[in-house]
């Protein structure tokens, strides 16, 4: 509606010059959009205001012509009127929404879409949990957005890629292993000291135990690098293969899982490095490599092999991230903990120095989430009985209702997570309140089949019988998805769904309160039933975009 409003304005404005009642046939950006008092119509348009400084007229004699070239050909506009200095407020036929209703079954689970992607190759990165651990919330609400983005991408015409990002180098790898080590002595009798900055979880004993099981006391007679280095690849492996398993019970699957290691195995981080020492873009200072990122925005240079010729992570980034464009994606998008903020200079510093656009890198930040149980906090700790993970969470309320939960909030803004509430069948739990419109609309429509209703195709007069405010506004809030899809995939915010879907549900408890649907009068029922079928597909069309299911009954 708001395209073809659009259209209506601007020929007019293109007439209106043409007529010699305005002085420049150019038009400024303007805003359509749906007046909070419903009282200035369906829209408003400030178009006359934003073009006074061009026209050098005034916004109401620009909206007077406006309005005096308008050709609704369509017959959608009931009246118009200038509101104020000139705003042009739109008054619709109530027919005229039921085209628009159409759209909704006649797209079907395609509703909301729109092509903005023309197939672009976008990679979408996201979780990338080292694995020297179980998963926490804070890589479920990572894995909630990172999933949900690039469904809604993909939905909008983009050919995306999931990709997860295995850390299985370096200092952390190496403390993994050397943790694992040291309880395996311990389970063997052996007197060990064991360090702080090892990894402390119950998890660790356990896995060590299984190589215990499995190698007997053979390691303590390995040299430690080498019994170390074992323990470190056993362990990673295990973990990293429950961690695929506690995201394919969260929704969760990858196109691809890449590892880093093998970044170094094929040489692509020595060449980067080369190839920069080469441009001068990293140097040497105090006996180690710095990349200049300063010349980039970075606060400082950032060191990519330090003085005793081990390389940083930020070397392994590089390469990686030069990887992914030479795949051929013309965009990476990276789904970082907010912890990882400072870490955006540097990477970008890197993909520019490469040749590519700053425009080609977007990071997503996920703040932390905190666990509350009835509204008092959860201690974060395993050794003190309550879980932090994401399999225990999953366990506990289920996947919809976390995967929702993770994203009724802005990913940018902390979340508080109430293990309680999320389980609770009541208006309360958000997941719930939408689930439940589309179960309660599934069992309106079985209830309409027992009435003898079998086919659920109302003519047009019919469907003209929708002409009641609460029907409007049901309709006007269906139209509405469409623009809430867009925007959350140029923002990359899946909230926007998740907001919208307790909005459209709310709507759907209103009418539900005030009309009734099955009556005794046929055509107005089977208008009625058509309404409640589209707002039903919207709901699935919209949880299926954030990973969570439509239920038949509840």
């Amino acid at each position: 509606m708001k395209q073809l409003l659009e259209h209506l304005i601007i020929q007019a404005l293109t007439s209106a010059h043409e007529n010699g009642l305005v002085t420049s046939p150019a038009f400024p950006d303007f805003v359509i959009e749906v007046p909070k008092n419903i009282s200035h119509g369906d829209y408003s348009s400030n178009i006359a205001m934003v073009s006074a400084a061009i026209q050098k007229i005034s916004p109401r004699k620009i909206a007077e012509s406006i309005i005096r070239h308008i050709q609704d050909t369509q017959g959608v506009i009931d009246h118009v009127d200038i509101a104020g200095p000139g705003f042009i407020n739109f008054y619709l036929r109530p027919e005229s929404w039921i085209r628009f209703l159409k759209r909704v079954p006649e797209l079907g689970s395609r509703y909301g879409s729109e092509n903005i992607g023309n197939g672009k190759k976008i990679q979408v990165e996201f979780v990338s949990s080292n694995p020297t651990g179980p998963l926490h919330v804070g890589h479920g609400r990572g894995a909630a957005v990172g999933d949900s983005v690039s469904n809604i991408l993909s939905f909008c015409g983009y050919d995306v890629q999931k990709e997860y990002y295995i850390n299985d180098s370096g200092r952390q790898i190496n403390t993994l292993g050397r943790s694992v080590f040291l309880r395996y002595q311990e389970l063997l009798g052996e007197s060990v000291r064991f360090p702080d900055d090892c990894y402390q979880g119950d998890y660790i004993r356990d896995i060590a135990g299984r190589i215990m099981d499995m190698k007997g006391p053979d390691l303590l007679d390995q040299p430690d690098e080498k019994a170390v280095m074992f323990c470190a690849r056993y362990a990673a492996d295990l973990i990293l293969e429950d961690m695929k398993q506690d995201l394919e019970s969260f929704g969760v699957f990858f196109d691809r899982w890449f590892s880093e290691q093998g970044l170094y195995d094929s040489g692509k981080v020595a060449d980067v490095i080369e190839s920069f020492r080469n441009r001068n873009i990293i140097y040497e200072k105090d006996g180690a490599l710095w990349f200049d990122t300063t010349s980039h925005g970075d606060e400082k240079d950032r060191v990519v092999v330090r003085n005793n010729g081990q390389t940083t992570y930020f070397a392994s980034d590089i390469a990686y991230h030069y990887d992914k464009y030479d795949r051929g994606f013309e965009k990476v998008i990276d789904v970082w903990g907010a912890d990882h903020h400072g870490y955006i200079p540097r990477v970008t510093a890197a993909i520019v120095s490469g040749g590519y656009r700053k425009e080609q890198f977007q990071v997503v930040l996920v703040q932390l989430v905190s666990l509350l149980r009835a509204g008092i906090p959860v201690a974060m700790s395993t050794r003190a009985g309550e879980f932090v993970t994401l399999r225990d969470v999953i366990q506990e309320v289920g996947r919809d209702a976390a995967r929702f939960i993770f994203l009724t909030r802005s990913s940018d803004n902390t979340l508080e997570f109430d293990l309680e509430l999320a389980k609770q069948k009541t208006n309360d739990n958000p997941v719930y309140y939408v689930q439940y419109v589309h179960a309660r609309i599934c069992s309106i429509v079985r209830k309409s089949t027992e009435m003898g209703i079998s086919v659920i195709v109302p003519d047009d007069a019919a469907l003209c019988l929708l002409n009641t405010p609460e029907d409007i506004a049901l309709i006007k809030m269906m139209i509405k998805y469409p623009e809430i899809v867009r925007s959350s995939a140029e923002l990359l915010e899946p909230h926007r769904i998740t907001f919208y879907l307790m909005e459209l549900a709310a709507s759907f408890h209103a009418y539900y309160n005030r009309q009734r649907v099955l009556t005794d009068d046929i055509p107005l029922t089977l208008a009625r039933l058509y309404l409640m079928k589209a707002v039903r597909q919207v709901i699935a069309n919209g949880l299926s975009l954030l990973g969570v299911s439509a239920p038949e009954s509840m």
